[in-house]
């Protein structure tokens, strides 16, 4: 495709500047707060005067912000930095896993966010068409109705209103741990199972995330139905549909033709939606207690474990950045008539 190869050589130079205008944030807003965090580390107010001293000069806290920013960047990208909360390397806990967990945090979110996604792709996408072919009927009402109360339901609430339903009222669902396969294969636990054939494993995973995926998911799917509402209803009211219409072509073909021209800003809203769901996480992991990067973060914000927070502000941007870079590429494969 002309052009493509330029446009991601430019977007992968702009990632750059963008991982480290985040981390630099998290990095300046950590260090306005008033907390020693030698002291924080090495235990509180009863940590013997010599362990500070130690943890100031291993994490050079002693130098300058800027030599302090310099030695996290480069430490946590050479993996060489340890958290003071977990003694983990930073990446270990992130990525590659700690011990009998050989599945790290960030795996455990993507699968998370992922399961959520495709609850929002078909519920959201789905309901948005319906609702536009039934246009000002009580269909489309409900649909509408149903999308203002996803956007104004906060999720914790439906999180806790759902564990009381399906766990505590009818005992149908488990929020105790997440099984893991035997062998590590994708880093995607339900796809490594099924790779395996343990498939008894992987439907446990399923069973595990479902639900709060679903609460992760519902305000999305809100958000997407009414955007692929509007979005297809444009399309459904342009000549080239009245055209077919009068050709006699069929509904199904008229109704593919429209979604295919609907679609550019609805993938648009979905690479959107796929970092809300990502930034989300923190909450709704805590609520089902489920060990991933969005609880990792909220423990590391509570113990002041800056680096750790950190490497996970550069792994959601990182993951952030490259969803909507393949939206971007997306576009040229659904709309023939955008170049790069």
């Amino acid at each position: 495709m002309p052009g493509l190869k330029a446009f991601l050589i430019r977007r992968f130079i702009t990632f750059i500047p963008t991982l480290i205008g985040v981390t630099f944030l998290v990095f300046i807003v950590a260090n306005v707060i008033p907390v020693n965090p030698a002291r924080a580390w090495a235990g509180g107010e009863k940590a013997k005067p010599e362990v500070i001293e130690r943890i100031k000069r291993e994490y050079h806290l002693n130098d300058p912000w800027y030599v302090q920013y310099a030695f996290f960047i480069e430490k946590i990208f050479k993996n060489e930095i340890v958290s003071p909360r977990t003694h983990n390397r930073i990446w270990d806990d992130l990525i590659y896993g700690v011990g009998e967990s050989r599945y790290g945090r960030f795996f455990i979110t993507l699968q998370l966010a992922l399961i959520a996604l495709l609850y929002v792709i078909f519920i959201g996408i789905p309901l948005g068409i319906l609702s536009a072919l039934k246009k000002d009927t009580v269909l489309d009402t409900a649909v509408r109705i149903l999308a203002l109360i996803g956007v104004s339901s906060p999720n914790f609430w439906l999180g806790y209103l759902l564990i009381y339903l399906f766990f505590v009222k009818f005992h149908l669902i488990s929020i105790a741990g997440i099984p893991q396969p035997t062998s590590k294969i994708t880093g995607i636990m339900v796809l490594d199972a099924l790779l395996q054939g343990e498939y008894g494993i992987a439907f446990e995973i399923i069973s595990r995330l479902s639900l709060p995926a679903f609460v992760l998911g519902f305000i999305e799917i809100g958000i997407v139905a009414r955007m692929t509402r509007n979005s297809f209803l444009d399309a459904w009211t342009s000549s080239y549909v009245d055209f077919g219409e009068a050709r006699g072509l069929r509904k199904t073909m008229l109704v593919r033709h429209a979604l295919k021209n609907a679609l550019v800003p609805i993938i648009t809203i979905v690479g959107i939606e796929f970092g809300y769901l990502l930034g989300g996480s923190p909450i709704i992991e805590t609520v089902f207690g489920i060990p991933g990067l969005g609880k990792y973060m909220i423990e590391a914000i509570y113990y002041f474990d800056y680096p750790a927070l950190i490497g996970s502000v550069l792994l959601f941007a990182l993951t952030f950045m490259v969803v909507n870079l393949i939206a971007d590429i997306l576009y040229a494969f659904v709309d023939p008539r955008i170049r790069y």
